[in-house]
This record gives C-alpha cells, sequence and structure tokens, in this order.
C-alpha cells in the first residue's frame, strides 16, 4: 500500500509520538484505548508479566496478546517492533533466556526511556532498545529468529514497507507473532487524512 499523497506523514508521526509519550508520562491519564497491567492480564499475558515492573506496564498500550500466538524458546533472537514501554519485550526477554536476546525498536524517546530503566531494574543484560522507525529497520539481513508486533502496525500508512523490513530481518524460516487492528471495511479518503484516526 503506497502512502497517500495528501497524508502529512510527519505530522503523523508527530502526533503519534505525542499520543504515546503522554501514554507513558502519564499512564494514569484515559485514553481511547485501554492501558495498563488489568488490560495485559485481561489478553491472558503469560506468567513472564507478573515479574515485569509496575511502572513500566502501567504504559501498556497492546491491542492483543502476540505470545498467544505461541511461546518463545530459549535462545531466539526477537525482535520487537514498536516496543513503546516494553512490557512485549520484557516479557520476551524473560522467555528466551539469558542465551536468547531482545531488541525492542519504537519512536518514541519517553517510551525507550521507560523500557530501558524496565530492564536496568530486572537486571536482564539480554535485551536493548533503539530508537527508529519500522519503515526502515536498522538491522542486517536475518539477524532475527522471530519478530514479535503489537498495534503498531496499523498506525504506520506504509505497511508494505513494514511488510518488507520484517522479511527482511527474519532469518529464512523465522516467524512473526504480530497483534493489531484491522478494518473489514475501506476507509474512506476523508477518514484516511483524519490524524485522530491513526493516532488513537
Amino acid at each position: 500500500m503506497a502512502i497517500e499523497a495528501d497524508i502529512d506523514v510527519g505530522l503523523l508521526k508527530s502526533e503519534i509520538r505525542k499520543t504515546y509519550a503522554a501514554v507513558s508520562q502519564e499512564p494514569e491519564r484515559e485514553f481511547v484505548f485501554p492501558t495498563g497491567r488489568a488490560w495485559a492480564e485481561d489478553l491472558g499475558y503469560p506468567p513472564e508479566l507478573a515479574r515485569v515492573p509496575d511502572f513500566v506496564v502501567e504504559s501498556f498500550a497492546g491491542v492483543a496478546n502476540p505470545f498467544s500466538l505461541g511461546r518463545l524458546e530459549r535462545g531466539e533472537g526477537v525482535l520487537d517492533v514498536g516496543s513503546g514501554a516494553g512490557t512485549d519485550s520484557l516479557v520476551a526477554a524473560l522467555m528466551v533466556g539469558p542465551e536468547g536476546s531482545v531488541t525492542g525498536i519504537d519512536m518514541t524517546p519517553e517510551m525507550l526511556a521507560k523500557a530501558r530503566a524496565g530492564a536496568a531494574e530486572l537486571g536482564l543484560s539480554n535485551v536493548t532498545f533503539v530508537e527508529g522507525e519500522a519503515e526502515a529497520l536498522p538491522f542486517a539481513d536475518a539477524s532475527f529468529d522471530v519478530v514479535v508486533s503489537n498495534g503498531v502496525i496499523d498506525l504506520i500508512p506504509d505497511k508494505d514497507a513494514v511488510f518488507a523490513e520484517i522479511h527482511r530481518v527474519l532469518v529464512p524460516g523465522g516467524r512473526i507473532q504480530i497483534a493489531d487492528v484491522t478494518i473489514q471495511k475501506p476507509v474512506s479518503d476523508e477518514g484516511r487524512r483524519n490524524i485522530d484516526l491513526w493516532t488513537g
């Protein structure tokens, strides 16, 4: 899907950053989407969630549970696209163990700071967080066994670029575990131009 010519992608990304910076810095605020530990528990997250610090999970803004597609194996290399405050990345790091590795990538500095603090509190050395965008992943080809993502790809206009990048960084035979929002009917041109519909 090519980016629509009449969408201001720069403005869209700026508004998305603002929204998710607020989720990070003001998690008690009411958003148009559910957030927090109770939401993650309702989604049936694995037992590793209990170990993730509250200050991280309070900013959880996923839409479903990518781990419902299968547990990660010890020793796997995992990329979390749109890692946010780090809930999924930290759950993944606990699953793959010290012999595995997890890299979270996100474009919101406030979320990345929270994710790094969560990893430090857990004493995890097998997880890193990188600032970047899903349409241009700063990783070599065939770098990861698994790519997870939760509620992020729906926010990105150029989905073809995202999936091409995911395919590029996966090892041959690797897998994706994506939880995201889908629609049943095409969105009108006016709807595609509405920044509020993209960000919330």
